[in-house]
């Protein structure tokens, strides 16, 4: 399959350029990675302090909603293709898995309750994942965590996650909160370009790049952009 550079402003490349011919780094090859891990688990600590009374207001509006339970835990690929299992408020009917399987998210989803639109629309369905942080299991920037059994629906069939550029890139990185795929490719576009982006980072990331990053995230979450059809930023 042939590899294509996304489209993303100069600076998210860092100093080799628009290219993605250079292998990808590993996180112990990035600048800042001994210091990556405490930072990351400093600033879970400090988010969780701060979101406790989100946490618990939307733990309430969710229960109240439906009397369904608070989170949704799912069994996820993490670093090296580990298994995590991942938390998240829940922002679909208590019974989403056995009505409709697990699939990818799409536009005007049956599945997703009021509530839980205005946490997907702020990523806040995913603030439990501070707690994810705070174990090792995810950093704050990432590819996304793949769920394990997730079905991406194609005209062509399934494809290989193995097969698709990239893929190797990022399986090499803990799963993070946000991300360049995340902030920066459109919604619904097939695991073969998100890769693309995964691999940008891969081959990119670095304190201040991640810092650049969280910065843009708090932006969009800010905006509740991150569920638009175009662009978040």
């Amino acid at each position: 399959m042939k590899e294509s550079r996304p489209e993303l402003p100069r600076w998210v490349y860092g100093k080799r350029g628009p290219s993605l011919e250079t292998p990808a780094i590993t996180e112990k090859e990035a600048a800042g990675y001994l210091l990556k891990r405490p930072c990351d688990a400093l600033l879970a600590l400090m988010g969780l302090m701060i979101a406790a009374p989100l946490w618990i207001l939307f733990s309430l509006a969710i229960k109240l909603e439906d009397r369904g339970p608070v989170y949704f835990t799912q069994e996820r690929w993490g670093r090296n293709r580990g298994r995590i299992r991942v938390y998240k408020f829940r922002s679909m009917v208590p019974d989403a898995m056995e009505r409709f399987g697990n699939v990818q998210a799409q536009e005007h989803d049956p599945r997703v309750t009021r509530v839980g639109r205005l946490l997907r629309a702020t990523s806040l369905d995913e603030m439990p994942q501070l707690l994810n942080i705070l174990k090792g299991d995810m950093s704050w920037v990432g590819p996304r965590a793949l769920p394990i059994d997730e079905v991406q629906v194609r005209e062509e069939g399934d494809l290989a996650d193995e097969a698709i550029p990239g893929f190797e890139a990022r399986s090499r990185l803990r799963p993070g909160l946000t991300g360049i795929a995340q902030i920066f490719a459109p919604r619904d576009v097939p695991r073969e370009r998100k890769y693309g982006f995964d691999a940008v980072y891969a081959g990119s990331q670095g304190p201040w790049m991640d810092v650049r990053l969280i910065l843009l995230s708090l932006w969009i979450t800010v905006r509740a952009r991150w569920e638009a059809r175009g662009s978040k930023v």
